[in-house]
């Protein structure tokens, strides 16, 4: 019976916060792209940064967007995008490689506290990225971070340009597609557009935060 009554309370809290969630991918979307703007211009109006939003949030949370990023210190998402407590949902890795645990927080970001979109967002000049380039000896677990990445790094020997710009863009763009083919929960949310996963590349000398064509991987030569 006890059981039974958390599950009960559990699915009553997701309805809840589902139909709170009003703000649709391309709003966030939207959002984003004018924050990013504010802080390139130097223009940052910083919202939700006060005492009067630390009390809003402390009793739930609403974040619009998801954000999947690197690690990096050179890369804070809320101050990049102009946003503020409880604006975005987080998940950050070296070169934003994702495994069990990121996906289950993703899921959990756009199933439980319902944001539409999904930004998946690596840098310019990533060591993680430039590591599965050069496929260096590296201690550890860091190896399953190039591992993850060396796809990416494969194919962008193939294109003209930069190999690690172009791999840090190919490794985005993978890693949407993998998002997009993540079942049950992303998939079908996607399917029934529900929800877009979007990738983008910030650049580290500008701030500018470029979004990639839905179609990048498709466009490159093989």
């Amino acid at each position: 019976m006890k059981k039974t009554s958390t599950l009960l309370v559990f699915i009553i809290a997701l309805l809840s916060t589902l139909a709170q969630a009003q703000v649709s991918a391309d709003s966030a979307l939207k959002s984003l792209k004018e924050g990013n703007k504010r802080f390139v211009e130097g223009k940052s109006i910083k919202p939700h940064q006060d005492l009067q939003r630390i009390k809003e949030v402390s009793s739930g949370q609403k974040p619009f967007a998801i954000i999947i990023g690197c690690s990096d210190s050179r890369v804070p998402n809320e101050i990049i995008f102009d946003q503020g407590l409880g604006d975005l949902f987080i998940i950050r890795t070296a070169g934003q490689v994702s495994t069990f645990a990121s996906w289950g927080s993703i899921e959990f970001g756009n199933a439980v506290l319902g944001a539409n979109l999904i930004v998946v967002m690596g840098h310019t000049k990533c060591g993680a990225v430039a590591a599965a380039c050069q496929i260096p000896d590296v201690p550890g677990h860091i190896v399953t971070l190039i591992n993850a990445i060396k796809p990416a790094a494969q194919l962008a020997k193939t294109q003209k340009g930069d190999e690690v710009e172009n791999a840090v863009k190919i490794n985005v763009a993978m890693q949407v597609q993998q998002l997009e083919n993540l079942e049950p929960v992303l998939t079908k949310a996607v399917i029934s557009k529900n929800l877009k996963i979007v990738g983008a590349v910030y650049n580290l000398e500008t701030g500018n935060v470029d979004f990639l064509d839905p179609n990048y991987l498709q466009t490159l030569k093989k």
